[in-house]
């Protein structure tokens, strides 16, 4: 049996641990409005930065500690879409990891036409979450401060088929 311990995380924020979250928006109250969660970190739990409204990053290590990344691990497909305090509030108030049987919590696969083809859904996730940030990083000085806010939006224009280009402008235009 493979404890928790020795687990690897999945990369999906419902999966993370109520206590694990706390401590993230714990650092969140004193360092950002935002949190991401690097990909490629090691453990149950992995490291995660809090970004401030200047843009500003502060990363920690599982434990809440400061922690100094080395190389690319909190860039382009090395880490997940920016969760907003709201977010990481309703996961600790039930609505995610709390709320859902363990069998739940894996990634769903579905099938992509019928040529067999399997696709993770928490993989497309991971794309688009990729691609948003790639757009937001290159056009940041041309886009509104609050865009952040609408990045689910966003992720669903995206799924319907549009491009990141496209999906970040129909929301520019619907709200600023």
């Amino acid at each position: 049996m493979v404890t928790s311990r020795s687990k690897r995380w999945n990369g999906s924020f419902d999966t993370l641990p109520v206590d694990y979250l706390k401590g993230v928006m714990e650092k969140m109250g004193e360092y950002g409005d935002r949190v991401q969660f690097s990909l490629v970190s090691v453990g149950a739990e992995p490291n995660y930065q809090v970004v401030n409204s200047f843009g500003k990053a502060m990363a920690f290590d599982r434990n809440h500690h400061l922690f100094r990344p080395e190389g690319d691990e909190f860039e382009g497909v090395n880490v997940t879409q920016p969760f907003t305090m709201d977010q990481v509030k309703a996961a600790i108030s039930g609505i995610g990891a709390a709320s859902r049987p363990a069998t739940a919590r894996g990634p769903r696969v579905v099938r992509a036409g019928s040529g067999g083809t399997r696709v993770s859904a928490a993989k497309l996730e991971e794309q688009f979450a990729a691609q948003r940030y790639e757009y937001f990083r290159n056009n940041r000085a041309s886009l509104p401060p609050r865009i952040s806010e609408y990045t689910e939006e966003i992720t669903q224009l995206m799924k319907q088929g549009k491009s990141v280009e496209d999906a970040f402008g129909e929301v520019v235009k619907k709200y600023f």
